[in-house]
C-alpha cells in the first residue's frame, strides 16, 4: 500500500520536480533513449540470464513486479525460485540473503526504500561487510543491496534520508549511486559481478527519466568500473562534484553559469566508496575551486570527505574556500514549501560557484 500511495503522489508532482538534464552530455553515438527504470531492469535480466547463481529477493519484487517496476517481467521469466517475494521483515530477508552469499549464490536484495534498510543494518554492516576480513579472505559475500535512496516527494522525515555517507563510512562495503541510464545499467552489472557486498543507491525521482545511450551501453557485455568518476562536462573555472539526482542539478547550474562567463567542470561521482580522489583532485588542480553537492545532511557527509581529500592533496592549488552544498541539517519537513528549502536547488549551486569565483556581486549583494 505504501508503494502504491507513493507512486500516485509521485505521478502528481513528478513534472514539477524533474531533475535538470543538460543537453551537453558527452555520449558517443547515442542510438536511443531509455529510462533509468528500463536500464536497471535490463541489467538485472541480463545478469540473471548469464549467471544462474543470481537471484532477487525483497518486498513485492515478484507478483507485483516491484514497487517501482524495476523487476517487471522477471518472475514470469525466471520463476519463484529466483525472484522471491518476502514478508515485510527487512532484518529477516537480508540475513537470508547474506547467508546465501556465504554459500556462493549472488543475491540482489531490494529495499522498497533505503530508509527501511535500517531494520537490516546489522546484517549489512556486521554480517556482510566484515566477513571477508574476519575470515582472513576465506568468505566472500557477493551480494547487492539496492533500492531508492534520498528525498522523494512529500514522504516526510522517516522516508527521505540519504544513506550515501552512512554506508560509505564502513570498510568492506562498496557504495554506488547512479545518475543516468548509462550509470544505472553499467554500475548495477558491475555490482552484481563484484565479489564483495555492494550498496546500490538509486533515486526514485530518476526512475522515469529518459537518457540517451550508445550501442555500447546496450551491449550485454557492457559494465562500468567501480571506483571511477565521470567528467560529465569539462570546464576551467570551478569544479562541481555531485552524485545521483544532484548531477542533473549541477549540469543545469553549469549552463546558467556559462551565460555569465563561468565555465564549470561537473564530475559525476558514480562511486561513493571507493571514491575517485584522483579525478577530483586533478580537476581541482586545473580549476582551483571546488563546490560539492549532495542531498544528505552536511555534517560528516560525502562532501566533507571530498573537501578533506582536496585539502590534504591539493590545498596549495585552491584560490578560494571550498563550498559545500547539502541538505538542511534538520529532519525532512513534510510541507512541500519547506521540503524544497531543505534540499539543494540549482540556484544554490549557482550562488556558491559565483562566490568561489568572486563574482557574487552579479547577484546584487
Amino acid at each position: 500500500m505504501l508503494a502504491i500511495a507513493r507512486q500516485r503522489m509521485l505521478g502528481q508532482s513528478f513534472k514539477k520536480i524533474l531533475p535538470a538534464v543538460s543537453v551537453l552530455r558527452s555520449y558517443s553515438s547515442a542510438a536511443k533513449q531509455i529510462t533509468v527504470r528500463e536500464a536497471l531492469n535490463s541489467a538485472l535480466d541480463e545478469e540473471m540470464s548469464a549467471d544462474p547463481k543470481v537471484f532477487l529477493m525483497g518486498e513485492e519484487v515478484g507478483e507485483y513486479q516491484g514497487a517501482y517496476k524495476i523487476t517487471k517481467g522477471l518472475l514470469e521469466k525466471y520463476g519463484p525460485e529466483r525472484v522471491l517475494d518476502t514478508p515485510i521483515t527487512e532484518a529477516g530477508f537480508t540475513g537470508i540473503g547474506v547467508g546465501a552469499a556465504y554459500y556462493g549464490l549472488k543475491p540482489v536484495v531490494e529495499f522498497m526504500t533505503f530508509n527501511f534498510s535500517m531494520q537490516a543494518i546489522d546484517h549489512i554492516i556486521n554480517s556482510a561487510a566484515k566477513s571477508n576480513y574476519m575470515s582472513a579472505g576465506q568468505i566472500s559475500v557477493p551480494i547487492v543491496f539496492r533500492g531508492p535512496n534520498g528525498a522523494a516527494a512529500g514522504v516526510g522525515a522517516q522516508h527521505s534520508q540519504c544513506y550515501a555517507a552512512w554506508y560509505a563510512s564502513c570498510p568492506g562495503l562498496k557504495v554506488l549511486s547512479p545518475y543516468n541510464s548509462e550509470d544505472a545499467r553499467g554500475l548495477l552489472k558491475a555490482a552484481i559481478r563484484d565479489p564483495d557486498p555492494v550498496v546500490f543507491l538509486e533515486n526514485e525521482l530518476l526512475y522515469g527519466e529518459s537518457f540517451p545511450v550508445s550501442d555500447e551501453v546496450l551491449d550485454s557485455s557492457f559494465c562500468l568500473p567501480i571506483g571511477k568518476a565521470k567528467i560529465e562536462r569539462e570546464g576551467k573555472d570551478v569544479t562541481i562534484t555531485a552524485f545521483s539526482k544532484m548531477v542533473g542539478y549541477a549540469l543545469k547550474a553549469a549552463e546558467m553559469l556559462e551565460k555569465d562567463g563561468i565555465y564549470a567542470e561537473v564530475i559525476n561521482l558514480r562511486s561513493i566508496r571507493p571514491l575517485d580522489r584522483s579525478t577530483i583532485n586533478t580537476s581541482v588542480r586545473k580549476t582551483n575551486r571546488l563546490i560539492t553537492v549532495e542531498e544528505g545532511f552536511p555534517q560528516h557527509g560525502v562532501g566533507a570527505e571530498i573537501c578533506a581529500s582536496v585539502v590534504e592533496e591539493s590545498f596549495s592549488y585552491l584560490d578560494a574556500p571550498v563550498e559545500r552544498i547539502a541538505g538542511a541539517d534538520v529532519p525532512m519537513p513534510y510541507a512541500a514549501n519547506l521540503e524544497r528549502m531543505a534540499v539543494p536547488q540549482v540556484e544554490d549551486i549557482v550562488r556558491a560557484a559565483k562566490r568561489a569565483c568572486y563574482r557574487s556581486e552579479l547577484e546584487g549583494y
